[in-house]
């Protein structure tokens, strides 16, 4: 610890590596059995900076984390740029992680103004709280690769390519109304309030009904479900319990890099930006999916509209049925 009590970065690092750096990039190379090149190219796709030659920078656990990668690579089941892209993967994502909650760490323990000392407390409780967080953090992303392993299996079943490259599904977008004149009114601290509370309700809806939530773009959150009525129970379990607009289309769609594009995507997208307030609008596509009297839902067929880039659609509002 330092002299003032303040925790330092070194020993921030050595806290949650647990190990001091004791090697180069040649060093690390070495050790390992990975051409320099490669470590390299690993080390930046996982998000990290490009270091020195000569700088002392990696542990012994870097080390171990390259041998573990010459052994994928020794199996032949997975090539260089494969072992790239997994990397570039496993960085962008665990990025997001880590900065989230640190965030939610530091908001929960720190007051608004916090001294040098109530940051070596968040250290210490940091140290006692870690081995728990990575058991947690193995178990949940094995949970999470089995769920997505049971959805590219549904997938499969609906899809007569055996790669998956194009297949059918519903895809959704939430915006939240009026967000950004809302966010003028507010200070940094209800603003990020609000978002949150949007983006974990939403979260929670998608869950509830086994679907998968895409992504987050604060005000608006991008979701995807096997089948039409999974997406149309979702919308409309957003739709009341936030002031929304929700565009959905199904057709095909690329999954690529955890996200989703096509034509079927950028409709989803025009349909939300022409629904009003409160309102779920819904394409041919998902209202012929749907049926001709589905279920607890009553569609209402509008006049066409141009949508940007996509020609004019005939949108449909999705409301539940008043029987």
């Amino acid at each position: 610890m330092s002299s003032q009590g303040r925790p330092t970065a070194e020993e921030v690092e050595r806290l949650l590596l647990g190990l001091p750096p004791r090697h180069t990039r040649a060093g690390v190379a070495e050790l390992s059995g990975v051409p320099q090149e490669l470590a390299a190219r690993i080390w930046r796709a996982l998000g990290f900076a490009q270091r020195a030659d000569d700088a002392v920078a990696f542990t012994d656990a870097d080390v171990e984390a390259l041998r573990r990668v010459r052994h994928l690579l020794d199996t032949g089941l997975l090539d260089e740029e494969t072992v790239v892209r997994m990397a570039r993967a496993l960085g962008q994502t665990t990025a997001r992680l880590a900065q989230w909650q640190a965030e939610i760490m530091t908001s929960a323990m720190l007051p608004p103004e916090p001294a040098d000392d109530d940051l070596a407390r968040m250290l210490d409780a940091t140290r006692g709280l870690l081995p728990d967080f990575e058991r947690v953090l193995v178990h949940v992303w094995r949970a999470q690769l089995a769920a997505a392993g049971t959805r590219l299996l549904a997938l499969a079943d609906l899809s007569d390519e055996p790669l998956l490259t194009r297949v059918p599904m519903a895809v959704g977008f939430a915006d939240l109304v009026s967000f950004t004149s809302r966010s003028r009114e507010l200070d940094e601290r209800e603003l990020a309030a609000l978002v949150e509370g949007f983006e974990s309700r939403a979260s929670d809806v998608v869950a509830s009904h086994g679907a998968r939530l895409v992504k987050t773009l604060g005000d608006e959150v991008l979701f995807t479900a096997p089948g039409a009525a999974q997406a149309a129970a979702i919308a409309l379990d957003l739709v009341e319990a936030d002031e929304l607009r929700i565009g959905l289309a199904y057709g095909p769609v690329v999954p690529m890099m955890g996200d989703v594009f096509g034509t079927t995507v950028n409709l989803a997208a025009r349909l939300t930006a022409i629904a009003h307030p409160g309102a779920v609008l819904v394409d041919a596509a998902l209202a012929a999916e749907l049926g001709d009297r589905p279920r607890g839902l009553a569609l209402h067929r509008i006049r066409k509209r141009p949508a940007r880039g996509l020609g004019v659609v005939q949108p449909y509002v999705l409301r539940r049925s008043s029987s």
